[in-house]
């Protein structure tokens, strides 16, 4: 299932959201060569978190492949920044689009939930716990570790404390067969997190490249408790009045 749009109006301009869309966008354009080498290489090498260079878990001068003739070597001298700084890297097309995607169709919601400085506040604390959830699954990680997905997935469990009835609409794509249905918040974002715990339990036991699923399940978890702590009553209130308005019973926040 793939979510095209959500039928939950907001009340201000999301400006902290498009802010953080743009911001990933100039950081592919102007640091990744938009995902052109050397430059995408580079940029995971060194702007890319790798839990057991930060955490002195893993043996200085581990080298590891990302890219034909190019590898990243584990360094004595860690970037305490890159926590910070891996959440506006990306791997590929797919990767940026996807998770601008993402973060587009929730961000604005969550966003007029709290306020633009709350919100960016919130997109940040949840990258980071993302980061220190990937990390603690495996400290001695050499693999670098980029991407907007662990911030968005705290976007994303906000959404569904906030929001979990809010009708999105999904293209559901099953073989021949494509349709478009309308479901609540709550069934979409739960689908999503089962399917980041399904594909994380199986890396407990091996060390592997690919998707970063526990900082998906981390950022998503912290999402999920900080949203009582940065949500504005009085805006989130709003919110579910005009839901509430547009859709009746049938798909009340």
């Amino acid at each position: 299932m793939i979510p095209l749009r959500d039928h939950n109006p907001t009340a201000r301009s999301s400006v902290a959201t498009f802010t953080i869309v743009a911001l990933n966008a100039l950081a592919w354009a102007l640091v990744q060569g938009f995902g052109t080498e050397p430059s995408l290489s580079n940029s995971v090498c060194e702007l890319g978190v790798v839990p057991g260079e930060l955490l002195r878990a893993a043996a200085v001068g581990t080298a590891v492949p990302i890219a034909p003739g190019v590898a990243c070597v584990v360094s004595d001298t860690p970037n305490w920044w890159t926590p910070l700084t891996s959440m506006f890297m990306h791997g590929g097309w797919f990767h940026i689009l996807g998770n601008m995607w993402f973060l587009s169709l929730f961000g604005d919601n969550v966003e007029d939930s709290m306020g633009p400085l709350r919100f960016a506040v919130f997109y940040v604390i949840c990258g980071l716990a993302a980061v220190a959830a990937q990390a603690m699954v495996n400290p001695a990680s050499a693999i670098p570790m980029v991407g907007a997905s662990g911030a968005i997935g705290g976007v994303m469990g906000a959404y569904a404390v906030l929001y979990p009835r809010a009708p999105v609409e999904m293209l559901v794509v099953l073989g021949f067969y494509v349709d478009r249905i309308v479901v609540p918040a709550v069934v979409m974002l739960g689908y999503w997190f089962l399917i980041q715990l399904f594909g994380g339990i199986p890396t407990l036991a091996a060390e592997g490249a690919g998707v970063a699923f526990w900082a998906h399940i981390g950022g998503f978890l912290a999402g999920v408790a900080l949203v009582p702590v940065f949500r504005n009553r009085a805006r989130v209130e709003s919110h579910r009045a005009m839901l509430r308005q547009q859709w009746g019973a049938r798909f009340h926040a």
